[in-house]
């Protein structure tokens, strides 16, 4: 029997094994069936917050768990048959082997990516910020369009996305809030902060020349009240002011949006997409914790790899990628060196490549000490 695929499947066997291995060791087969022993108990829900934790917690093991678990038996079977019939000459049985291994190659992969999520808050939701750069309408076209990138990258991946405020310009938008919800949604995101950079000949300019555009994008996760961030009245400035609408009936007659300053860092957040004042206020104050801890965690990073060869956190202000459309087309990740030549398939959400690229840049950067 030959199998075209045959090492591309002991391959995948030996990297799935040694991550299953690791899983069985920990005991998490175990704890799985603790949690779900706890939400059977008669007073379970007596503690809503407790009792919606549990069911996160659990939620979180099995989706750690069980598809890793499932990929293992798939692989056994099918190293059983290729074992067992080793010695066959079945043309139709070699292309069902063959379509079973390239079967297993994709849900494999996706699980080998998530092993890269292992910081603290890369399974929590995600704040992403975009802000266009000097440049005018070209500038804000091009903010715009990247979002649009990562509101189709969201579809294509199952993620709930939640337009959180805009400030729409000619052209284009100045600057955006999106939040990601989802399981993984900011380690998936966590890479994308960073300045991306555009090339291209401005469909706005009347003599076809080709134009530089730059626009910063800032990745932040959402994280609980159980993280505590201490911001004081002194440290920032509260303004209220009218929403944005689009007209007649439905614009905002009352000043229900929310910018809060931070003096110190110099972030600056904002809400209007809530009804109410209250609300917008609420959302506000958790994305600037959520900007806080990043820009504190970072502060402390400093500190301490005063000597890195090349930085593995994530430095706002840093060009990370550039979107080539004129006189070629190419996307390239300055960090990893990954290239696409397909634009319009990045720009409409296909970024898994540069994603997946840079978790394992991240992950094998070397540091010193």
């Amino acid at each position: 029997m030959f199998l075209q695929n045959k090492s591309k499947f002991e391959e995948i066997k030996e990297e799935a094994y040694t991550v299953w291995r690791r899983l069985d060791s920990t005991g998490i087969e175990k704890q799985i069936q603790e949690l779900e022993a706890k939400t059977t108990l008669p007073d379970f829900w007596n503690d809503k917050e407790k009792a919606e934790k549990t069911f996160s917690d659990l939620s979180s093991l099995k989706d750690s768990f069980f598809p890793w678990r499932d990929l293992k038996k798939r692989i056994d079977d099918v190293g059983d048959l290729i074992d067992l019939y080793a010695n066959e000459d079945d043309e139709s049985l070699v292309q069902e082997l063959d379509s079973q291994i390239l079967d297993i190659e994709k849900e494999f992969h996706p699980l080998k990516v998530k092993t890269l999520l292992s910081q603290r808050f890369d399974k929590n939701d995600c704040f992403l910020s975009i802000h266009a750069g000097a440049g005018g309408t070209e500038a804000s076209d091009w903010a715009a369009m990247l979002m649009r990138m990562y509101l189709r990258w969201c579809e294509r991946n199952g993620f709930k996305s939640e337009i959180l405020d805009m400030q729409e310009d000619e052209g284009g938008i100045k600057s955006t809030t999106i939040r990601v919800s989802g399981q993984y949604a900011f380690g998936y995101l966590k890479g994308e902060a960073g300045v991306h950079r555009l090339v291209r000949i401005s469909p706005f300019d009347s003599q076809k020349r080709r134009h530089t555009s730059f626009t910063s994008v800032y990745a932040s996760p959402v994280i609980d009240d159980e993280i505590e961030i201490d911001i004081k009245p002194e440290d920032i400035r509260l303004d209220t002011y009218r929403a944005g609408g689009a007209g007649g009936q439905h614009v905002n007659k009352t000043d229900s949006a929310v910018r809060i300053t931070h003096f110190e860092s110099g972030i600056v957040v904002q809400c209007q997409n809530e009804r109410s004042q209250f609300m917008n206020k609420e959302v506000a104050f958790k994305m600037l914790r959520s900007r806080l801890y990043e820009y504190y965690k970072e502060k402390q990073e400093q500190e301490h790899q005063k000597t890195a060869i090349a930085k593995k956190g994530i430095t706002w202000g840093s060009q990370i990628r550039s979107y080539v459309f004129q006189p070629y087309t190419m996307v390239k990740d300055h960090r990893t060196n990954c290239q696409v030549g397909n634009i319009q398939a990045v720009m409409d959400g296909d970024i898994d490549d540069f994603i997946e690229q840079f978790l394992q840049w991240d992950g094998n950067t070397p540091v010193e000490s």
